[in-house]
């Protein structure tokens, strides 16, 4: 339980850290480029075996990794983005609502079977995307208010079936670590690459305050499923029962932080989403 509760404090910090980014005045890209490469350096410190570069560019899983790299990049930038514009409370509704993709993708490609509480599940966490996302207007709505947590919610739902692949039909138990580095990586290169490109047209100086942030990322970013993954092999609790507390208890947890550290305000629409968001993970995981 203790390995639950710290996976769920790490990945409700990732939010928090994303707005304290706007806070400090962090420039988002430079610390999420540095994030991946402690997450990387992190992944590699924790794997047992002997690393080899010639193994891990042979192995079946390198090049999807190199794919994942660059989407991963992209996703977080735009969950930085809605942590920041939007809402701590809206970005972790839109990222834990994207586990319907991987649902969805298990049933057309691994003919899973679908349960009518399923399906309900999937159609409401599609509402709770809308409804935690809508704010009070009363001149004109903002489509660009809910562009973000959609491409978050597209994003994250993409990235975890795309992992769940791999661990299905590539990865054994002990190359998890190894798998995660390697992408952690690849995230990183296309960061760096993205920024010797920018350089060419504007000098490029190195910013400690960024580097910092990166770091008080990448920590938590690496240990949220670190910890899951050891909560997973609790005897107690069985993998659907992890992750539907998992989710739920991030979706609440950050939503007080969001309301207690940032004074967020939230008007009856975005609860009503909320609700509807423990409601679909509770239909989806259980049933």
């Amino acid at each position: 339980m203790l390995d639950l509760i710290l996976s769920v404090l790490c990945s409700s910090l990732i939010f928090v850290i994303f707005k304290l980014f706007d806070v400090f005045k962090i420039q988002t890209l430079y610390a999420i480029i540095t994030n991946y490469i402690v997450a990387s350096c992190t992944g590699l410190f924790f794997y047992e075996e002997k690393i080899s570069v010639t193994q891990v560019y042979h192995s079946d899983w390198f090049w999807g990794t190199l794919a994942l790299g660059v989407l991963f990049i992209i996703v977080f930038n735009i969950m930085a983005k809605t942590s920041q514009q939007v809402g701590v409370a809206v970005a972790s509704v839109a990222t834990k609502m994207s586990l319907v993709i991987p649902v969805l993708v298990g049933i057309l490609a691994y003919k899973e079977s679908l349960s009518t509480l399923k399906v309900i599940g999937i159609l409401l966490a599609l509402a709770a995307v809308y409804f935690a996302s809508v704010k009070e207007n009363t001149i004109s709505f903002s489509k660009k208010t809910l562009l973000l947590p959609v491409l978050v919610f597209l994003g994250s739902g993409i990235i975890d079936a795309s992992i769940n692949y791999f661990r299905e039909t590539k990865l054994n138990s002990t190359e998890f670590p190894l798998f995660s580095a390697t992408v952690f990586a690849a995230a990183a290169t296309t960061g760096l690459l993205f920024i010797v490109l920018k350089s060419s047209k504007a000098p490029l100086k190195v910013n400690f305050r960024n580097v910092l942030g990166g770091i008080a990322l990448g920590i938590p970013n690496y240990f949220s499923i670190f910890f899951l993954l050891r909560a997973l092999q609790n005897d107690t609790l069985n993998s659907a029962s992890v992750f539907t507390i998992n989710n739920v208890a991030i979706v609440m947890f950050s939503t007080l932080l969001g309301i207690v550290l940032f004074k967020e305000k939230l008007n009856p629409k975005n609860w009503g989403g909320i609700v509807l968001a423990v409601i679909s993970i509770l239909l989806v995981a259980l049933f």
